[in-house]
């Protein structure tokens, strides 16, 4: 099977839930598919001159024959283009619909949903990476459901997390520094807890957002917790994998995910996740496995986080409920055969 593969550039850094387009095209080439991948340089998903240009572009550079997909953070570049994503069948890969982000101004957030809902029913279908976004496409953008086919992330194999092994309890957040991610929600919470013994690491990139990134740091002073927080910027590799192996909770504030990739990361760890219910952030836990709060609520969880900090005993038993419950998570290579079948149905 030939496939292009139209995302926003560059590729090989784009962060968040993209880190799922990588994923899914490394295996779809170990399965022996044909994967084009199309970078459109520009500003994504407010598109610019460059970005409708390259949209362009990248259509009139397709092999006949070829299976389209367009990543959903590339689709609005083709407003316009109506006619021709649908000529070709194109096939929308959905995490979210970029309008419900979080922060955006409300009239540009109009414009953009009312791009994306044309552009949704002018594909031929929509892989989407949650059941929640298929639901949301399906009752809030009027995609045909027979037309939507879910693909989750995929997971791989790791180490259990060994903890910090201090008497600090080590918190863990991992999310782009902008304000969908709610770690501004998450210092607020901790600084509560003034009478325990906890420290914070927030892993993310601050490029997307700098203002955002700066009002962070800002914030953990004037709640007299900087020297609590730490913020490294993007991990990779080795030194991502040490961090995971030093946490204690994983801790996530989130407005809204489509998914929930790192969550389910924390899950094959063995970690003890204490998240907010913001779309389908919450969806993967089970009671025993971590703790789920309602999205916005610093109070819950300020509260839940205490109970995991302070509770020793309760933070074992669900660290152990939280490790059987990543063992059943599919791995990638399990997704990228059902994406396949998808592209192919």
């Amino acid at each position: 099977m030939h496939v292009t593969l139209i995302v926003p550039a560059p590729f090989s850094t784009i962060s968040g839930g993209y880190g799922y387009d990588r994923r899914i095209v490394a295996e779809l080439r170990l399965l022996g598919h044909d994967i084009l991948v199309a970078e459109l340089p520009g500003n994504h998903p407010f598109a610019d001159t460059v970005a409708r240009d390259s949209a362009c572009a990248a259509l009139d550079r397709l092999t006949p024959g070829t299976k389209t997909v367009i990543d959903g953070l590339a689709l609005p570049a083709f407003a316009g283009l109506d006619d021709a994503i649908a000529s070709i069948g194109a096939i929308g890969l959905i995490h979210h619909p970029t309008s419900l982000e979080t922060g955006m101004d409300p009239s540009e957030q109009t414009r953009l949903r009312d791009v994306e809902e044309r552009l949704f029913r002018r594909l031929r279908g929509a892989i989407v990476t949650s059941t929640l976004t298929g639901e949301t496409l399906a009752k809030d953008f009027g995609v045909r459901p027979d037309r939507i086919a879910i693909v989750n992330p995929g997971t791989d194999d790791a180490p259990r997390a060994t903890g910090s092994g201090g008497p600090s309890c080590h918190v863990l957040s991992i999310g782009t520094l902008i304000p969908r991610k709610g770690h501004d929600l998450l210092l607020s919470a901790l600084a509560r807890l003034f009478d325990l013994d906890w420290r914070l690491t927030i892993v993310g990139s601050a490029t997307a957002d700098p203002a955002y990134a700066a009002s962070l740091h800002t914030l953990a002073d004037e709640l007299k917790i900087g020297d609590r927080v730490r913020f490294t910027g993007p991990l990779v590799g080795e030194a991502l994998d040490t961090m995971w192996q030093s946490a204690d909770i994983f801790a996530l504030a989130t407005h809204y995910e489509g998914y929930g990739m790192v969550i389910a990361e924390a899950l094959k760890r063995g970690l003890p996740v204490v998240v907010t219910r913001g779309g389908a952030a919450a969806d993967l836990l089970t009671p025993e496995s971590g703790l789920a709060c309602p999205a916005g609520d610093r109070d819950q969880v300020s509260k839940s986080l205490r109970r995991v900090i302070f509770g020793h005993e309760l933070r074992r038993e669900i660290a152990a409920e939280a490790w059987k419950l990543g063992q059943t998570l599919p791995t990638w290579a399990d997704q990228a055969a059902l994406f396949a079948k998808a592209l192919q149905s």
